[in-house]
């Protein structure tokens, strides 16, 4: 799962962020509304997190913005105001949830994964599957034929990717800007050892294979046929 991060106190960006990745989500983090705003329209994020008080547009004229082009991404709301009225008006523009400064870690990553489940029980089930193969996004399990499969983030997010899109040849360039939240250069190698680890996982231990190499293209994941 990929979430923005929209903060421009370096400080908190850089525990929120490090702290969502060591969860297992990929981040994308920007420190202006006007980063902001591309990206929210560009990307499907299952979550954002908003700091109000950015340089230039403020977060709240950010969230207005997004919401009249019907961008329905949840948003956690980070805010210093702490009055009543300031959290009622944050609301009121589009915000599904809000959360004071100071605030825990613990208490932000349980407030995303409240919103995750209410994203996910409106769009339907939280489970992704193929043949036997099966992926939990609420709970992050994994299993194969009823084992429990043991998967780092970054090869959680690589199944998440391709188990979302069955079927398709992902190309290097798109998984590295699924998986990684910088762009390397396509040649590099990181591609092929992070599938190379899925694989022994997913299907070392398994007569039918489902990720497969289309060579000079990139991956696939399907039953064989």
């Amino acid at each position: 799962m990929r979430l923005l991060l929209v903060e421009d106190d370096q400080g908190i960006a850089s525990f929120v962020e490090k702290g969502l990745k060591e969860a297992g989500y990929g981040v994308d983090r920007v420190s202006s509304a006007e980063e902001a705003y591309p990206l929210f329209t560009r990307n499907d994020y299952d979550a954002g997190i908003l700091d109000i008080m950015l340089p230039g547009n403020d977060g709240l004229s950010l969230l207005e913005r997004i919401r009249a082009e019907g961008i329905e991404t949840p948003i956690i709301i980070l805010s210093a105001k702490r009055e009543v009225d300031d959290r009622i008006r944050g609301l009121q523009k589009g915000g599904d949830d809000y959360l004071t400064k100071p605030f825990s870690f613990a208490e932000l990553l349980a407030r995303i994964q409240v919103l995750l489940r209410r994203k996910s029980s409106s769009l339907g089930p939280a489970e992704l599957s193929l043949g036997d193969l099966t992926m939990n996004l609420l709970t992050r399990e994994v299993r194969r034929a009823g084992a429990v499969i043991d998967l780092q983030p970054r090869e959680f997010s690589l199944l998440e990717l391709m188990l979302k899109n069955p079927g398709r040849v992902l190309s290097k360039t798109i998984i590295l800007e699924h998986v990684w939240d910088y762009h390397f250069d396509p040649q590099t190698n990181v591609v092929d050892v992070l599938v190379s680890r899925l694989r022994s996982k997913v299907d070392k231990n398994y007569p039918k294979k489902y990720i497969h190499t289309i060579r000079g293209v990139g991956y696939v994941l399907k039953e064989q046929e």
